[in-house]
């Protein structure tokens, strides 16, 4: 086992596959860690134990996080929307999701003697997400710097975001160049058998295999 160790943000998506099987393709040892934050489906998260079981995981850890509410991914009185071209922020943004992730992976990577935390942000083709930006991630790096021991002690963990400036074409390229299990990921934030094709996770990854001239291999209820 390798003496560089990585925890890596495990969603079961497209992006944080693609983070995964870029921590693998660098020699890290894994440390896989999900969310059951009261999403409004578990789909994502059995997809991301057999993805952490493909990429031989040391170990995967599921943490249960109490929902804040106010997002139509936690809440089912919140209809997820159709995808909509737009400047706004979604109602599918889940409050300090990624503050609170980060949080707690940069705990856990502690005790592991991780050196670096992957995780799946995306600056360029997202929905619009705040807390998916490089002055987010700039600024929780601080974080690390001054609030952990090993910040303190001048060897901080690194947080590694490798697909933030990629766009989703790009990122299915990378994951189909590193060999990433693509039929295993999931994206739709319905969760039903079938991919919906009309949400906004569904889109964009639909246009990213589009770009990169890939077949997608899930099944959809629709592709336009």
């Amino acid at each position: 086992m390798t003496d560089k160790k990585a925890v890596v943000l495990l969603s079961g998506g497209l992006d944080s596959t693609t983070c995964m099987s870029v921590a693998q393709q660098e020699g890290f040892t894994i440390y896989a860690l999900s969310y059951d934050y009261g999403q409004r489906h578990r789909r994502e998260l059995e997809f991301a134990s057999q993805i952490a079981s493909y990429y031989h995981a040391a170990e995967h850890r599921v943490i249960q996080l109490a929902s804040v509410g106010g997002s139509a991914l936690t809440d089912l009185n919140i209809e997820v929307p159709d995808f909509q071209e737009n400047l706004e922020i979604p109602v599918t943004y889940v409050p300090a999701r990624n503050i609170l992730f980060l949080s707690y992976a940069l705990g856990y990577g502690e005790v592991v003697e991780a050196q670096s935390i992957f995780i799946g942000v995306n600056a360029v083709d997202y929905s619009g997400y705040p807390d998916c930006r490089p002055e987010f991630i700039q600024a929780f790096q601080k974080v690390v710097q001054v609030g952990t021991k090993s910040g303190v002690e001048g060897s901080p963990i690194k947080i590694l975001t490798p697909l933030i400036n990629l766009t989703k074409g790009d990122i299915v390229k990378l994951a189909f160049e590193n060999g990433a299990p693509l039929h295993l990921t999931n994206s739709c934030y319905k969760g039903e058998d079938k991919a919906c094709g009309r949400c906004d996770s569904c889109r964009l990854r639909l246009r990213g295999f589009a770009q990169a001239g890939i077949d997608d291999p899930i099944f959809y209820q629709q592709r336009d």
